[in-house]
């Protein structure tokens, strides 16, 4: 960063440099004051004037906070009340109880929102858990003493069944049918909630939190709305038996969670940087509850969520993953003590040769997630241009072709929860399913899971990203647990077949050796750390879900080899495929770049600026109607560009409408950015000279308009030659919306994290073109026979019925063709073309998108 007083006290010799005059400005704001009393009531003036500007200041939609400037609002707050509280000793004596007890709020506020926080997840984990599991149930049967329960507890302590149970009919084609209809319905009610209501509760949600929790703005995200539901659509998406997941939105109704209730406290309300904080804790309360592991949620935020993960923050998070556990455990929605339905605990230990196939594991779920990566993302380009007006039909069709699917095979017709507890559990004390654990059985099921882990992964691939509450973490972890409890089948077998091998020296005789369901259990840990690209946070998920300390080791070669060979396939999980693939602007805090160009050919160099004196009021607004920038440097004029500091938007405009509403003020007013003459002053908070109406039109020509206490006299400012990676670690660390170029004292141009990122993915794009029109064609060949097959479906359909059930047009198909309301939809993937919304800085141009989000606030 550069030292501006020097140049300018070297270039400029007649005009004092920015220090002297901000230096003569407090000389003379001292003059005038006459005692103690009268500076303290300056110093709550200044800050009641940035909090009326806190109070009207909203962060546009689709832009980023400015981490700096809340900071410094922060600190101004703090320094204001202390010097509050200091008059009222000298006055009183004492603060008072009164005083104390405020004192003790406003310092207690975070903790008071971080337990409020993690209850309300709790109870709200709680009652989802519940609902899941009876819709899950419902579709294969209902509990005859009690029509509300489901079949675990209906046969309470029975693990074989009961004859309370009932499944829904004898003939197994009607059952599939109702299987298919449950599911089908279940879909259609969860797609349609959310297009009608809240189109941000479809998807999982990580990777908007993610670039929220950095500092970027999407209005309605988190809103109250969102949250609602979500709640309400997630059970009813999981119980369709679409291969999507919980884990994920559980994170995304939590994060809401925090942002609604913190709301209510005025710390919070005007403080978007110190309300990213509370949101960091509560992703750490939405895994905690979502896999029962406190421990791990608060890890996954550290690894995965925040880029800024301060120690106070991680004692908030660890509280709040507390409170929401805690709850959780109270409501007991299992009736086991469990916090989850997969939790096991395992007696036995591993050997040593047993390695060889852990390894074999860790390479499958880096296979896995560099497979699922690569296909999700063509199917979400795919999404986007040809069915995005198709969003409900979609999910309708999604839920009922996976019904079909896998009704028939016994691992994918049940829950993905349930699946996991069976295929974890150890085959002892009568446990089993289906024959699972019976040797006779053994090739059988292989072959059955060999199929549900290539059906769980395709469906996967085509599941998430549709227009319902999907996460892909259980849907992952299922396929995992699926392919390594194959591998332990086989394994055992094995064994079996040469017991007495030097291979299997280490095994015992009497007692069993190979533990199929330990390998699924690291299968599940393998496909989550593939498809993710996170470590430490997996490995201890997992302990925290089997409490077996003999398998720490395990699970680390295991995540281990997964996270190598992950890497070898490109860099970051699906969170961070889905950033770039959506078009945020985010920078990752965990990449590592080597430009060797300085931040010179990266900055924008036609800069909008204001000159210190002279510009009209009216030329100011004319400037502000033209175009949608979020602040302006001040210079001292613009032909020679003397920095002299920075205005925000929202400043500006709330200083000249301050200005309207307080006095009359002609059009031709001047505007003084620095200090002007106290002649010709005007300050906006201060009531102009009254005249009369014969001289208004000869005074409007006079007046002026001092803005000079609403610019940052400071704004942060690098040189020209400044590496472009330093730069980027400074909006990294930092967190400032602009930073300034200057050169000499003399503004040389600007720039943000849009222009960092549109730099970086031309570099990239020169390495690795984006670009293939084999795959557009291949994708128009596709949906080409999409619409041959839907049009031959429906004149089949209109001759059978006699003309009776018309598939297109009517309503039914008006209703089932939703338009594309999701504002995420309008986004493009970043790619170094000029059509790009966000990068490009026209994301606040009014396109139907920010009202439309902002409905659901």
């Amino acid at each position: 960063m550069t030292s501006r007083s020097s140049n300018l006290s070297a270039q400029t010799p007649r005009r004092p440099s920015l220090p002297e005059r901000a230096i003569s400005r407090r000389l003379s704001a001292l003059s005038t004051t006459t005692s103690a009393t009268t500076g303290g009531q300056a110093s709550t003036t200044q800050h009641g004037l940035s909090e009326e500007i806190e109070e009207i200041k909203r962060y546009e939609d689709f832009t980023t906070i400015d981490w700096v400037q809340d900071a410094a609002q922060e600190q101004l707050r703090r320094r204001a009340r202390r010097k509050h509280n200091a008059g009222v000793f000298e006055l009183r004596g004492s603060l008072g109880w009164r005083r104390r007890l405020e004192d003790t709020y406003d310092a207690g506020q975070a903790w008071i929102v971080v337990t409020l926080v993690g209850a309300a997840i709790g109870l709200n984990a709680g009652f989802l858990n519940i609902i899941t599991e009876w819709l899950s149930d419902i579709k294969l049967g209902y509990c005859t003493t009690a029509f509300y329960l489901n079949e675990n507890f209906c046969c309470w302590g029975d693990e074989k069944g009961c004859p309370e149970w009932h499944r829904w009919s004898s003939f197994w084609p009607f059952n599939y049918l109702l299987y298919l209809l449950f599911s089908t319905v279940f879909a259609l009610a969860s797609a349609s909630l959310v297009k009608s209501f809240a189109p941000y509760a479809a998807g999982s949600g990580i990777s908007e939190i993610k670039c929220i929790i950095a500092g970027f703005v999407m209005k309605g995200f988190l809103g109250f709305w969102t949250l609602l539901i979500k709640s309400i659509c997630l059970p009813l998406a999981i119980a369709s038996g679409l291969s999507v997941g919980k884990e994920g939105p559980s994170v995304h109704y939590a994060v809401c969670t925090g942002n609604v209730i913190s709301k209510f406290f005025s710390k919070y309300k005007r403080n978007a940087a110190k309300t990213r904080e509370i949101l960091s804790a509560c992703a750490a309360a939405g895994v905690a509850v979502a896999f029962g592991s406190p421990i791990g949620g608060v890890l996954f935020s550290l690894e995965e969520m925040s880029s800024y993960f301060p120690l106070k923050t991680m004692w908030r998070s660890y509280f709040c993953a507390l409170v929401a556990t805690a709850v959780l455990a109270a409501m007991n929605p299992f009736w086991t003590g469990q916090l989850v339905m997969f939790e096991v605990r395992y007696d036995r230990s591993w050997h040593f040769f047993e390695i060889i196939f852990f390894i074999f594991i860790g390479i499958f779920g880096g296979l896995y997630g560099a497979f699922v990566m690569k296909w999700n993302l063509r199917a979400q380009a795919f999404r986007k241009k040809y069915l995005s007006k198709y969003a409900i039909l979609e999910a309708t069709l999604l839920a009922a072709g996976t019904a079909i699917l896998c009704f028939p095979n016994m691992f994918l017709r049940i829950d993905m929860t349930e699946s996991m507890e069976i295929l974890f559990l150890e085959c002892e004390a009568g446990r089993d399913y289906d024959g699972l654990c019976e040797a006779k059985n053994r090739w059988r099921m292989a072959l059955s899971l060999a199929f549900a882990t290539v059906m769980r992964t395709f469906l996967v691939i085509i599941s998430y990203g549709c227009k319902v509450p999907a996460g892909i973490f259980v849907p992952s972890m299922a396929v995992g647990a699926s392919f390594g409890r194959m591998v332990g089948i086989l394994v055992q077998a094995l064994h079996e077949a040469f017991p007495h091998a030097k291979f299997f020296a280490a095994c015992k005789p009497d007692v069993d050796c190979i533990t199929p369901g330990t390998y699924a259990f690291l299968g599940a840990a393998a496909a989550l750390s593939g498809i993710m690209h996170i470590t430490v946070s997996v490995v201890v998920i997992m302990f925290e879900l089997t409490g077996a300390l003999t398998y720490i080791l395990p699970t680390m070669i295991v995540v281990g080899v997964t996270k190598a060979v992950s890497e070898r396939f490109g860099k970051g999980g699906i969170a961070d495929r889905m950033i770039w693939f959506n078009g945020f602007p985010f920078l990752d805090n965990k990449e590592e770049h080597t430009f060797g160009v300085p931040v010179s050919q990266v900055m924008t160099s036609d800069v909008a600026s204001l000159p210190s004196s002279g510009m009209t009021l009216k030329a100011v607004e004319q400037l502000m109607a033209q175009n949608k920038y979020q602040g302006f440097p001040v210079v001292e004029d613009r032909t020679s560009k003397i920095l002299i500091g920075y205005i925000g938007r929202t400043e500006l405009r709330y200083a000249i409408d301050r200005t309207k509403k307080e006095s009359f003020v002609s059009s031709n007013a001047k505007c003084f950015f620095t200090q002007p003459p106290a002649s010709a002053a005007q300050r906006p908070a201060v009531t102009a000279p009254p005249v009369t109406f014969d001289a208004i039109e000869d005074a409007s020509g006079q007046q002026s308009v001092d803005f000079s206490r609403f610019i940052d006299p400071v704004p942060l400012a690098v040189h020209p030659r400044l590496p472009l990676e330093t730069v980027m670690e400074l909006f990294k660390k930092m967190g400032p919306r602009v930073i300034l170029v200057e050169y000499r004292g003399r503004l040389a141009g600007l720039v943000t994290v849009k222009d960092c990122l549109k730099y970086q993915f031309k570099v990239e794009a020169q390495d690795t073109s984006t670009h293939d029109p084999a795959l557009e064609i291949r994708q128009e060949k596709l949906w080409g026979l999409m619409n041959h097959g839907a049009d031959w479906l429906a004149d089949k359909v209109l001759r059978i019925s006699g003309g009776r059930i018309k598939l297109s047009g009517g309503r039914a198909s008006n209703f089932l063709e939703s338009r594309a309301e999701d504002p995420r939809d309008q986004f493009t993937p970043i790619v170094p073309s000029p059509g790009h919304d966000i990068l490009d800085g026209t994301e606040d141009v009014d396109q139907g998108v920010e009202l439309q989000s902002r409905r659901w606030i």
